[in-house]
Formats: structure tokens, C-alpha cells, sequence
């Protein structure tokens, strides 16, 4: 029980960690576009994002794939910025209808891509163990918990701005998604790898 204690922690830091904030950005530009009644929707994304990262994670793990490591920290924030500047170009209309799920995939098909991205520290942490099904859970479910934590987060601050400060829920996810895309570049021209 240690064990799986240990693995939920590390899976809780690991999405809530400042200095890995491109977790929490990404988690932040698939909510943008939602208000807080499509709660259900948002918390849908983040279990597909965590699916993803579960995949990749438990397969570069096993050493069943292998990816250079500077490519995957350039894809990071790539996945950022498509998600910002698809919540940018789509007609607020289109939201309820494809953009859910669009969104669906984005989460699943860009958890993909940030799982490998932890993949490395886990393998030094897994060491030789033979068995990882209950660490690779436990991280996930950590991962999973610190995910809703970022989503409840933003939804209260998204209430703030749009029902107490009157911003337009449009703009609100503008701004958002903007300040995302622009944070999302610089982080591109800094892990760049040629």
C-alpha cells in the first residue's frame, strides 16, 4: 500500500508541479472553451487525456517504444498551442456541436504524446521491478485526481470572470486560449531540437 501511495503522489505532483506547468496549460485550453455546466464534458476530456498518457506512459515504460526525448519536449507545447489556436479559430457556435469531440481526440491523441514525456523519470523510479501495473495505476490515478484539481480550479476562476465580473464567456476563453497560444510558442522556440 506504500507503493501505490508513493505512485499517486509522484502522479499528483506530476500534473500539479509548477515547473511541468505544460500539463496544467494543456488541461487549461481544453477547458477553455466551457462554461461551468459542461462540467461533465470537461472531466470526459482529462479521463481521455489520461488514457493517453497511461498508454504511452506504461509503453516507453516497458520499453516497448522508445522516442528521442527532445522531439517529445518539442510536441509538448506544439499539443498546447493546436489545442489554443482551435479554441481561437472555431465560431463559438461550433463549441457544443464538433468542438466536444474534436476536443475528445485532441485529449486522447495529445495524452499520447505527454506521456512520453515522463516516461524517462518513471523508468529511473520503476528501476527493475518486475511487476508495474499497481505503480503505473497508481501514478495514473494521482495524475487523474491532480487533472479534476486543475479543471475546478479553472471552472471557479472561469465563474468569477464571466458571472461576477460580467466578461462575455466568448472573450473569457479568447483571453485564455490567447495567453495559452503565446506561452505555447515560447515554449516551442525554447525545446526546439534542430
Amino acid at each position: 500500500m506504500a507503493t501505490f501511495w508513493l505512485y499517486f503522489q509522484l502522479g499528483v505532483e506530476h500534473i500539479l508541479d509548477i515547473d511541468g506547468y505544460d500539463h496544467i496549460l494543456f488541461v487549461v485550453a481544453l477547458c477553455a472553451v466551457y462554461a461551468a455546466k459542461d462540467w461533465k464534458n470537461v472531466l470526459i476530456l482529462v479521463t481521455a487525456f489520461t488514457v493517453g498518457h497511461s498508454v504511452t506512459l506504461a509503453l516507453s515504460t516497458l520499453n516497448i517504444i522508445q522516442i528521442n526525448g527532445k522531439i517529445i519536449e518539442f510536441l509538448i507545447p506544439v499539443t498546447i498551442f493546436i489545442t489554443a489556436i482551435s479554441n481561437i479559430t472555431k465560431p463559438d457556435s461550433a463549441v457544443h456541436k464538433r468542438k466536444i469531440s474534436i476536443n475528445y481526440a485532441y485529449a486522447l491523441f495529445f495524452g499520447l504524446i505527454h506521456g512520453l514525456g515522463f516516461s524517462n523519470y518513471l523508468k529511473g523510479l520503476l528501476g527493475k521491478d518486475v511487476s508495474i501495473v499497481s505503480q503505473l495505476l497508481a501514478f495514473n490515478v494521482g495524475l487523474e485526481l491532480g487533472q479534476i484539481a486543475i479543471v475546478i480550479i479553472y471552472i471557479l476562476i472561469s465563474f468569477i470572470f464571466i458571472k461576477i465580473f460580467n466578461v462575455a464567456k466568448n472573450k473569457w476563453s479568447l483571453i485564455t486560449s490567447s495567453m495559452i497560444m503565446g506561452i505555447a510558442i515560447t515554449m516551442m522556440i525554447e525545446t526546439k531540437f534542430w
